[in-house]
């Protein structure tokens, strides 16, 4: 799936429209949808926060056909997402035009958000950092605007999925540097300071130590080196310092800065399957105390009958009957007193 939509964008319409009727067809034999959502949605947001995707309408496209095959709750979140981008373009626009932006904002600098609702995309764990004082300014307006027109919300940034263009005076040339909110802020330092080292950039920058490693790491030992790391070596150490790279030169003006990127582990994977699970855990809770409401009184064997018909996803009778044990616990069915394989409803 993944592949397929990286690849669309080297296929005309009437092509990947065919291409995407395959992909339905594989798409009916995966039993556990809920699973297949839960990592699309995810893959769904990197490309549409990231500008990656090869194309929008083959995106709605393929969502429009899961809504035909599975319903409009299956791909609720997923139409969200593209609400929200859209919303974000109108948002935007309007921000510009807002006396705020017009006597407020800094100059020389340009902002545009991704207004995210909470309950359509992943979850995004927060990342702290000390951003320079022009982008707190422009962070601070935004949500003075914002907030006016949308009374009682809450905005929260998630700079862990920040991007930033940079100017950059090299004495080869001048360049623009596409590059990450944490390689920027990392940057910036160098304004201001010949040589810095590793607890400098740290106490500066408020950047988990992880996170920071990886970034020097991309801005000093990758392809582009915008930084020099004193000593020279792949590793990010406690005792490294960094020094701005007065030799930099690139055939491109606009450089992209590449990120090292943590690759999906086998923890991050099963993660996000055991919060499918945790859910699929409600559904079925939901599913039992809505069968037995309706039918008061019912036995275990036509009990777990129904539930297979209600469910849209496999499960085994064993953890069936640790659901029911669950609802007995919590007092929302009892066993029958004459008869333990038939169970009562308690309104």
């Amino acid at each position: 799936m993944r592949s397929f939509v990286l690849g669309i964008r080297l296929l005309p319409r009437r092509s990947w429209r065919v291409h995407l009727k395959k992909v339905l067809v594989l798409f009916r034999f995966i039993q556990g949808k809920d699973v297949f959502e839960a990592f699309y949605k995810k893959d769904l947001a990197k490309r549409l926060l990231l500008g990656k995707s090869a194309s929008i309408d083959a995106e709605k496209s393929m969502i429009s056909k899961l809504k035909t095959e599975c319903g409009s709750q299956f791909t609720n979140k997923l139409e969200g997402m593209f609400k929200d981008i859209e919303l974000s373009k109108e948002i935007n626009e309007s921000f510009k035009q807002s006396s705020q932006a017009r006597t407020k904002l800094p100059s020389g600098i340009e902002l545009s958000v991704h207004v995210l609702t909470t309950g359509y995309w992943p979850t995004y764990p927060p990342m702290d950092v000390r951003l320079p004082h022009e982008l707190n300014v422009y962070q601070d307006i935004f949500k003075e605007f914002y907030l006016s027109k949308y009374s009682g919300r809450r905005l929260m940034w998630q700079n862990s999925l920040g991007h930033c263009v940079l100017k950059a005076e090299f004495p080869k040339g001048k360049k623009e540097l596409a590059v990450s909110l944490f390689q920027t802020v990392v940057l910036m330092l160098f304004n201001d300071a010949q040589k810095l080292s590793f607890q400098d950039i740290k106490d500066s920058t408020g950047i988990e130590d992880k996170e920071l490693r990886r970034t020097l790491q991309s801005l000093a030992c990758g392809k582009v080196r915008v930084l020099q790391k004193l000593p020279k070596g792949r590793d990010v150490d406690d005792d490294d310092s960094f020094v701005f790279n007065e030799g930099f030169a690139a055939p491109l003006y606009r450089i992209k800065v590449n990120a090292i990127q943590m690759k999906e582990t086998v923890e991050e994977n099963t993660s996000t399957t055991e919060r499918v699970f945790q859910d699929r855990q409600y559904q079925v809770d939901a599913a039992i105390v809505r069968i037995m409401k309706t039918r008061k009184v019912l036995s275990h064997t036509l009990l777990i009958t129904e539930l297979f018909q209600q469910l849209k996803f496999p499960i085994k009778p064993a953890d069936l009957k640790k659901r029911i044990e669950s609802l007995i616990d919590r007092e929302y069915l009892e066993r029958d007193k004459n008869n333990p394989q038939i169970y009562n409803y308690l309104a």
